[in-house]
C-alpha cells in the first residue's frame, strides 16, 4: 500500500510521516509530482537485505540453468522415472 504526504506534512505532520515511515516506504510530493521517499533506517535495512536475497536466489536459479542447458548440450540427460529413481538410488548408496 502506497502511503503518500506532500511536503508540506514534513512540517505540519512530522511525528504522522515518520510513523508511517517506520512500517512503509513513505513517498513525499511536491506540487503534486513524485519527489523523495522516506523511510525508517530499519526498514531500509530490511529492504537492503531483502533485495540482496532476490539478487542471490536469481543468480543461483541463472547458474542452474546454465548448467542444466550445459548437461544437456553433452548429453548428460536422465529420461524417465525409472532411470531417475535409480540415479537417486545410487547417489544415495555413494554418500553413505
Amino acid at each position: 500500500m502506497a502511503v503518500i504526504y506532500s511536503s508540506a506534512a514534513l512540517k505540519t505532520r512530522q511525528r504522522e510521516v515518520k510513523d508511517a515511515a517506520r512500517e512503509n516506504v513513505v513517498h513525499i510530493t511536491e506540487n503534486g509530482n513524485a519527489a523523495y521517499v522516506l523511510l525508517s533506517e530499519e526498514l531500509y535495512e530490511a529492504k537492503l537485505a531483502e533485495a540482496r536475497e532476490e539478487a542471490a536466489y536469481a543468480e543461483r536459479m541463472r547458474s542452474v540453468l546454465i548448467a542444466g542447458a550445459e548437461d544437456r548440450a553433452q548429453g548428460r540427460v536422465i529420461s524417465g522415472t525409472d532411470h531417475l529413481f535409480a540415479a537417486i538410488d545410487e547417489i544415495r548408496d555413494n554418500l553413505g
